[in-house]
């Protein structure tokens, strides 16, 4: 359980109630959360933190909240683009470390520690590994696109000639099928007409007496 603690603030409290809670900001978590988290550290409530960062520090980070909503709103930007390039993101983790210098070089003598600068370099340090380790993410992604493009194609050229084959197959039986009835329409005129002409033609025999007779 946190425990409860009477006595004053510090200036080191407040820097890391400052830098928890930014951090919380940026990376789209809830500033309950971030007292929670600075509660575990220093040793209060996380209602105290909450109640000294609304009355007191939050004050004097006012540029420094509107930043850290920025970068949040990239960093939900990025993950629903999942085609984004490696230098997207390289560019905007450079872009959130200007910001992060530009905000460091605000602060005063009262508000600023060795310490606080060391967990600010310590903080871009993983901010730089996470982006790193994005990149080569979308670099493997990106090769797996190229390599499934590429077998798209090599089967789509195989339909391809596929398809054609079977079309010129089917001309040549086309052609094969109109021939055949050609020659059995050809030939069945023929055996009619023979037909006529048996029918046409006059029949004879002879009688008793030697001679022809006509047969109708």
């Amino acid at each position: 359980m946190t425990a409860v603690r009477q006595d004053a603030w510090s200036v080191e409290d407040d820097l890391i109630l400052a830098e928890v809670t930014l951090r919380h900001i940026r990376e789209g978590s809830t500033q309950l959360a971030a007292f929670e988290e600075v509660g575990e550290k220093i040793g209060r409530t996380s209602a105290a933190c909450g109640f000294r960062w609304n009355s007191c520090v939050r004050k004097s980070y006012e540029d420094a909240i509107g930043i850290a909503k920025g970068q949040r709103q990239k960093r939900s930007y990025l993950k629903k683009q999942p085609s984004v390039r490696g230098a997207q993101v390289a560019a905007l983790m450079i872009g959130e470390i200007e910001e992060g210098y530009g905000r460091s070089e605000g602060l005063n003598e009262n508000t600023l520690s060795i310490d606080a600068v060391i967990r600010f370099l310590r903080q871009w340090k993983g901010t730089f590994h996470e982006a790193g380790r994005q990149l080569k993410m979308l670099e493997r992604d990106l090769r797996d696109k190229e390599d499934e493009l590429t077998d798209l194609r090599l089967e789509n050229e195989r339909l391809s000639k596929e398809i054609n084959l079977a079309q010129s197959d089917y001309r040549v039986v086309n052609d094969d099928y109109k021939a055949l009835i050609q020659i059995m329409d050809r030939a069945r005129r023929l055996a009619f007409l023979n037909e006529e002409e048996d029918e046409m033609k006059t029949r004879f025999k002879m009688d008793a007496n030697g001679n022809l007779e006509r047969i109708e």
